[in-house]
């Protein structure tokens, strides 16, 4: 698989990574089939692997990194602090400091590839977090710094105390506001890890309609699947489909390949606890869009999915 450059600090990944959010949720049940679907993702050639404190709070760190310990060398391994168990933001100097040793205690890693603020804390400074994160670099237990779900302030402010290498933010065909923010990131010189890349199951294929949700599903709240946006976003998803078709390839593939091929400074994070299913996102790296697959993709959805 082809590698991109995250950053101007060194940070290089291959070209589509692996987001470990869906398997930390999973049963205990499930973690062997998890580790084989991290591991096949290695197999293909991923070498970038995103976590957080938050995914099972320690579980999902922990699974990963047993899945990786033996390849710990020829990967990255990113992770995430700044939310309590109640969801509120806690970017606190000494709440950072603890989530970032357990972390790297969880991931039985004497270092963090990339180590990214969650969230936003309104009551600490962006300059004071960045603060903290710095000496985790300055004592070599952290290689590069990024923000996720920010604002371009913050991320400006980040960076001034020191270089921040990738903003993680969500982006698909389906969600497209944080191209506003690709000028700054051009700018400043940092990469794009983008989250929910197949628009939350939109995109994978076998999207679920609201009534079949959990009831505590938090998708069931989402404006995509509202009455009327729900059936109009099936629209756009079968003219998607009807376009990877005729390239020989699925939807989640040219999805994945969509996000490739619009900046050489982005890298999508699918997730999947099916090793099959890794592999079939995989394939997304070979499959070439022209530039009227693109124009194509984007009279379907120009503005990104339905959510009035």
């Amino acid at each position: 698989m082809q590698k991109r450059t995250l950053g101007e600090q060194g940070l290089t990944t291959s070209a589509i990574g692996y987001g470990a959010m869906r398997i930390a949720l999973l049963d205990e049940s499930q973690d062997r089939a998890s580790i084989a679907a991290i591991r096949r993702a290695y197999d293909d050639g991923v070498t970038h692997f995103d976590t957080a404190e938050l995914y099972g709070w320690g579980r999902g760190e922990r699974l990963l990194g047993t899945a990786l310990a033996s390849v710990r060398d020829q990967v990255t391994i990113a992770t995430k602090f700044g939310f309590t168990p109640s969801f509120t933001p806690n970017s606190r100097p000494d709440h950072v400091r603890e989530v970032i040793d357990n972390s790297l205690r969880h991931l039985g890693v004497d270092h963090i590839d990339v180590l990214y603020q969650h969230i936003d804390d309104p009551t600490v400074p962006v300059e004071e977090v960045v603060g903290v994160m710095k000496e985790y670099v300055d004592a070599g237990k952290v290689r590069f710094l990024g923000l996720s779900n920010t604002t371009p302030d913050n991320l400006r402010k980040a960076h001034a105390v020191h270089p921040i290498s990738v903003l993680q933010a969500e982006y698909s065909i389906f969600s497209r506001q944080s191209e506003a923010v690709l000028p700054l990131l051009e700018e400043l010189g940092i990469g794009l890890v983008a989250y929910a890349p197949l628009a939350r199951g939109f995109l994978g294929g076998a999207v679920t309609p609201r009534d079949a949700l959990d009831a505590g599903d938090f998708r069931r709240r989402s404006p995509w699947w509202a009455p009327g946006n729900f059936e109009a976003n099936l629209e756009i998803v079968d003219e998607l489909t009807a376009l990877a078709e005729s390239k020989g390839a699925t939807l989640s593939q040219l999805s994945l390949a969509w996000l490739v091929a619009r900046r050489p400074y982005i890298v999508p994070i699918p997730g999947s606890g099916n090793a099959e299913r890794v592999t079939q996102n995989n394939g997304a790296a070979r499959l070439e869009l022209t530039a009227d697959d693109l124009a194509h993709i984007d009279r379907i959805a120009p503005t990104g999915a339905h959510a009035n």
